[in-house]
Order: C-alpha cells, then structure tokens, then sequence
C-alpha cells in the first residue's frame, strides 16, 4: 500500500474512533515534526532563547497542540499575534513564558496581566493604558516595546523611541511595569544580501544602546524571524523568534540555505476521491470551461475547495499525489471540490489524494501549491479553513 494510503487510512480510523465518521478531507499534523523543528532551531540559536510563535492557529496546525508540541521540544517562549490566541494557550493550562504583541485601544489588558502574558507597547498612549490595567488588577505588567527599525508597520519611530523609553522607566521606577524586552522586525530578511537587513540591525542596536542610556535593562532583545534565525548570528540577540520554521517550512530559497538544518513539514492535507467518471474528448471541465478534456479520459472529483482554503487561483495548476503519480487540477477550483484529469489510471472513488506534504511519497511540498496559486506558503497553510478536520498524529 502506498504511503499517502496508509497516512488517510490510519489518520481516519483514529478520527472516526472517536467522532464517529471517517471524513472525505483532513489535515493530518505530526506533532513530532513540530518538536524536532523546535530542537533543531535551538541548535541553531544556540545561545539565544528561542520563541515559537503560534499566531494564526499556529499557522494552520492547531494553537494547542502546537504549543505543547514546542514547549516539548524546549521552546522557550511562546508568542501569539493578538490576545484570543494567548487566552487559548493559558486555557489549555499551558504555563510557559508567553509574550503577545498585537492589540488596540481597550484590549482586555487586566485579563492579559493576571493570566502572566508579557505585552508589548508601540507608543505612549498604550504605555500608559498596559501600566494602569496593571494597577487595577494588582499586578506589574512585563512589557516588551518595539522599535519600528525601518519596516514602517508597527513600532515606535526613532523620534518617538527616547520619549517611550523614558517614560518607560518613569513608570519602572514607580513600580507599574517591569520593560523586559526590546524588539522589532525584520522586512527582507528572507533574502540574504539585501541591504535593508544589516541597516535594520544597526538601527536596532542604536535602539537598545538609548534604552539602557535612559536607565533600561532589558535582558531580551530580539528581532529574528525564521529566515534570520537561519541565515545567520548576527541579528539573533538574546533571543529568536521562528514561526514558518517551526512548522517545517525553510523560507530562504534552495540557494540560500547553506547549512541550515533539514526541516520536516508537520501538516499534510489530504482528502478522498469522491467520484470517477469517463469523459469524451472536448468535454469542458468545471466552472467558465477554462479547460476541456484533450482526449477520452477518466475525470476524479476532490472534495476540496476555496472554502477549504485551496486557492482558487491554484486552478489548472496545483499539484496533486494519487499512489504513486502526481496530476495537477484541470479547470477552475470550485468552493467544496475541484477536478483532475487522471487519463486510464486505476483511480476510485475512496482513493487518498495528497495536496502536500513532507514528500514521503513524493507528494508536493507546500512550496509547489503556494507557487501554483501565486502566494507564499504562510498563506496556504494558514487559510486552511475550519471545516478541515485537524487528525494528530
């Protein structure tokens, strides 16, 4: 039997054990891929800590069992992009350090403080607003603030930078917030060489140098995403924050990965040929007849769709494993379903069908489907859409 068989057959039979059906599409997520993602990432910060970020679902894989996955392959942080995400790792009692980093005025910041979730600050007004949720709720908020080093999207600029921090440490020596880290974000630094990566890092070191000048004493530094926690020490600080990597995905190009460690992809997506029929030749396929059969030929129908989060514009394009041949879908992707063109082979309904993943078998990688659909592969995985089952393996 081949793999992409054994993967839908023992993943559904462990689903249906326990919701009662096998579904038609899935997700199935390795969580060990996950924590030997995060083990071999440590090796690489070395003497940096390391942060798994779990924003969006943790990219498609599961929030939880994605944060259990990295703390189990010693994570030393976790970070969320907004507070939901943070409550949902605290709910599923998780405890470790865990920093969140994205909100607006009126954010449930109390919540965020008693529940021991580090905050970060981009200007004075949220300064201040973080310090006195603090003093309602009783508790010393930890605040990371970020410095904008030249990606012009969240932060504070360089002539806000001296007043935040100043204000900052007014507030510490009162006792209303502990500033334990200072952090930022990098714009290109999936391709090494670009000149903005090195002028970020050097404003990024200014940046630091005036915070301790007024008095600060961060202990955590940290700028690196996935692609500079790869590409080199030099922007690693005291700590790295991989996110695409953590799930297995290298976002450096094959020719700028030197020796970075093999990364193993943790999500696979999956689904059942619903139906087979015989086509004639010139039969138009699916929505518009963009494409028509070239010849007589069997046609297959995958439950899969856009509301799936198979791109539409993936159509006559995506790749796709069925045993051992790969095909790619012939006409539009439809919202539940799309179709392929598999000529005479021996294919069924009930055959298992592999969008992506680790290429165990030779199935795409979620590289093929995000250059077939014209995105990167953040989006395919994190526009998985709810209706998917998530199965762990």
């Amino acid at each position: 039997m081949n793999r992409s068989s054994t993967l839908k057959n023992t993943a559904a039979s462990a689903y249906r054990n326990a919701e009662g059906f096998v579904p038609q599409r899935a997700a199935y997520i390795e969580t060990a891929a996950i924590t030997a993602n995060v083990r071999a990432l440590r090796e690489v910060a070395k003497g940096a800590k390391l942060l798994a970020v779990l924003k969006a679902d943790g990219y498609g894989h599961g929030i939880v069992p994605a944060a259990r996955a990295a703390v189990e392959g010693g994570a030393d942080y976790l970070g969320t992009a907004v507070l939901e995400e943070a409550f949902a790792v605290r709910a599923a009692g998780i405890t470790a350090p865990l920093f969140s980093w994205l909100s607006a005025p009126g954010a449930p910041y109390g919540r965020a403080i008693t529940e021991d979730i580090e905050l970060a600050a981009y200007s004075l007004g949220q300064l201040r607003e973080i310090a006195e949720a603090g003093q309602l709720v009783g508790v010393v908020p930890r605040i990371h603030l970020k410095i904008d080093t030249g990606m012009w999207r969240g932060g504070a600029t360089l002539e806000d930078w001296p007043g935040l921090c100043a204000a900052a440490r007014e507030l510490e020596a009162e006792g209303k917030v502990r500033v334990l880290g200072i952090w930022s974000h990098l714009a290109c630094a999936d391709e090494p060489g670009h000149a903005s990566v090195p002028a970020q890092l050097e404003v990024f070191r200014q940046a630091i140098a005036t915070a301790r000048a007024l008095g600060l004493d961060p202990v955590l530094c940290h700028i690196a995403n996935s692609a500079a926690t790869l590409a080199g020490p030099e922007a690693h600080f005291d700590m790295v924050r991989p996110g695409l990597a953590v799930y297995g995905v290298n976002p450096l190009a094959e020719g700028d990965r030197g020796n970075a460690p093999a990364l193993r992809p943790a999500m696979s997506l999956g689904a059942a040929v619903v139906q087979t029929k015989r086509a004639p030749a010139g039969a138009g396929v699916s929505y518009g007849h963009t494409e028509s059969t070239e010849r007589e030929t069997t046609l297959a129908v995958v439950p899969l769709g856009y509301a799936d989060g198979v791109f539409r514009s993936a159509s006559s394009a995506g790749p796709v494993l069925i045993g051992k041949r790969t095909y790619r879908v012939l006409g539009r992707v439809c919202m539940d379903q799309f179709v392929l063109d598999v000529g005479d082979d021996d294919v069924a309904a009930g055959d298992a069908v592999l969008l992506f993943g680790p290429g165990d078998s030779g199935e795409p990688h979620v590289e093929a489907w995000a250059a077939a659909a014209g995105t990167i592969p953040y989006e395919v995985l994190t526009r998985i859409g709810s209706r998917v089952p998530r199965i762990y393996l």
